[in-house]
Parts: C-alpha cells; structure tokens; sequence
C-alpha cells in the first residue's frame, strides 16, 4: 500500500465518524422535538395509574426506549411524551432498558447523596439534587408481571428522577434557591407561551 493510499483510507475512515456523529446529533434532536420541553403543562401534571396492559402500551413502551436512545438519556416518563400514564423506561445497568408501569417506591435507604442532574425536558440545565443512595421499587412489567427492583446509586437516582416526572415534578423543584435561579434563567428564553 502506497503512503497516498493509506492516507485516503485514514480520511474516508475520519470522514465515516463524522457522518456517524452528524447522524447521532440528527436524531437526538429530532428525538428532543419529541419530548416536552419546560414550560410544557404536561410536565406540571400527574400521571394516572395504568389498567390495560396491552398493545397500545407495548406501542408506547417501544417508542419511549427508542426517543430515550436516540435523545442519549437514561430515562424517560410518558408525562415526558405527553401520555399521562405511570410509566418510566430506564437504564440502570448495562442489562439493557426495563419499563415499569404504576412504579413506587416502597423503601427508601437512610443514606441521601447530592449529585448534579441533567433532564432531557430541561435542556442545558444541571442542578444538584439531594436522593436516597438506595430505593425499592414496585410495579409491573407491559405484561401485567409484578416486579420489585432493588436498586442503588446510578439506578435508584435515575428511577427516583423518573417517578418525579409522574407526579409532576422536576429537578428544579428539588435543588437550592441558587441552582434553581440559575436553571431558570438558562430555560427563561425557550419558555413555550401557547
């Protein structure tokens, strides 16, 4: 192989990243057009308890992990999509994303931790928030299947961020005054007025 061959493979393999970057940006923001933004109402309200578990919910649950992939979170509750149902999707570990339907939190360890947290509807916002390091979580599969998720650290922050979004509640309202003015200041100019 000539040196002005090895070259050209060198740029067409940088040139092959970058159109897999453009194209992973692509489709988080058109993932982040999908999900409410602050000053949303829906983010505001509570999400009611779930009857039928059946193919719309499948549907729903399908197309929640996928807009939380491409929007490169973690999570993601239906009140973010405007669906007003006690559902989360999450990836608390590397076993791959798990939904849970009409979750609670029936323990809460007695360790708390502030860690900084970023929300895929709070776009350029990061806040510290005081959680339980340990949560025991309850509810069911899209099938109906009971489940109990003993979770800690990452997974019970993130599950605990995402049962908020359910009853309406975001990072803001769980950080201090200062962090609080600074987010709003930051989301002040995307504020939708419908």
């Amino acid at each position: 192989m000539s040196e002005h061959e090895h070259d050209h493979e060198a740029h067409d393999e940088h040139d092959e990243e970058a159109d897999r970057d453009a194209e992973r940006e692509a489709r988080r923001q058109l993932a982040l057009a999908q999900i409410r933004q602050y000053g949303d109402p829906a983010l505001r309200l509570k999400a009611h308890e779930i009857a039928d578990f059946d193919d719309d919910l499948h549907r729903l649950v399908d197309r929640m992990v996928a807009l939380m992939h491409d929007a490169q979170g973690v999570g993601l509750a239906a009140t973010q999509v405007g669906v007003l149902r006690r559902l989360f999707v999450f990836e608390p570990d590397d076993e791959g994303p798990r939904a849970i339907v009409n979750p609670e939190i029936v323990e809460r360890g007695a360790e708390s931790a502030s860690e900084d947290e970023g929300c895929l509807s709070l776009q350029g916002v990061r806040v510290p928030v005081e959680r339980a390091v340990g949560v025991t979580l309850v509810g069911k599969d899209p099938h109906g299947v009971e489940l109990r998720l003993e979770l800690e650290g990452y997974g019970a922050r993130v599950a605990q961020h995402e049962l908020d979004h359910l009853d309406g509640v975001l990072i803001i309202d769980r950080t201090d005054e200062e962090h609080r003015k600074q987010a709003l200041a930051t989301l002040r100019p995307r504020v939708n007025i419908a």
